[in-house]
């Protein structure tokens, strides 16, 4: 098993990308914190994946620090952090994204960053065995599309602190990496593309991914799992496109 006995954070655990990363990882061998202001769903995926749950807002400092304490009281420590948790307004003109929405947005995706790193990196620090924080980014932040401008500046803002951090953290072994994925099958697809999840929306998006699909929960939990393990040991920094070829 590729992560036999490290111990994993997973945000946004309940559905989605986050879901996959956390069966995944348990299947290789990880004990995984699952994460997600959907108590009730973590709670289902951590019975099936032998697990625990945590509930929380990932843009509240206090429910991220909890999440931390979490896993070193159940687990005794911390390996792996997976910040995959996310939001997105509705693709539509710039100008029509009211001010709450831009600010949860901004929340979500980057001061949750913020949060964690304040809460994962002295504990991975005073272990003194390194570790891997993943950050799910997106094509978004290097290609990105119209009708999602201030989502774009999320996820450009997520690749670019992923650099940073890697550069500041990587005298301690601690490694920051970016998984990027193209639009995927997930709840948020109908806001991705500014209308109903109808076939011919869907035409329109996958002309722009040469591999002519998007991307899956295995799709973006195969890409992270190579990150958390020891084979990726010398790799930092990276902005990871997961994306059928959008961005080549």
């Amino acid at each position: 098993m590729r992560l036999q006995g490290k111990i994993a954070i997973v945000t946004g655990a309940a559905s989605g990308f986050g879901e996959g990363i956390a069966r995944r990882f348990a299947a290789e061998g990880a004990r995984v914190v699952a994460a997600d202001l959907n108590l009730e769903g973590a709670r289902r995926l951590a019975g099936e994946i032998g697990g625990l749950a945590v509930g929380g807002d990932v843009s509240k400092g206090a429910d991220v620090a909890a999440i931390v304490q979490a896993a070193q009281r159940e687990f005794g420590g911390l390996d792996v952090v997976v910040n995959n948790a996310g939001t997105t307004h509705r693709n539509q003109p710039m100008l029509e994204v009211d001010e709450a929405t831009f600010d949860r947005v901004y929340a979500v995706n980057v001061k949750s960053i913020y949060w964690m790193a304040q809460a994962a990196v002295p504990v991975l620090r005073q272990q003194g065995r390194g570790g891997s924080i993943i950050n799910i980014g997106s094509t978004a932040g290097i290609s990105p599309r119209p009708g999602l401008v201030w989502y774009n500046g999320t996820k450009g803002a997520v690749n670019i602190i992923t650099k940073a951090m890697a550069l500041e953290l990587a005298k301690e072994n601690i490694r920051v990496n970016s998984v990027c994925p193209v639009i995927g099958a997930t709840a948020l697809v109908a806001d991705f593309m500014g209308g109903e999840d109808t076939p011919a929306l869907r035409e329109r998006f996958l002309a722009s991914i040469p591999l002519g699909r998007m991307s899956t929960p295995a799709d973006i939990a195969n890409a992270c799992v190579w990150l958390a393990e020891d084979s990726s040991s010398f790799i930092t920094g990276v902005l990871l496109p997961v994306d059928g070829g959008r961005t080549a």
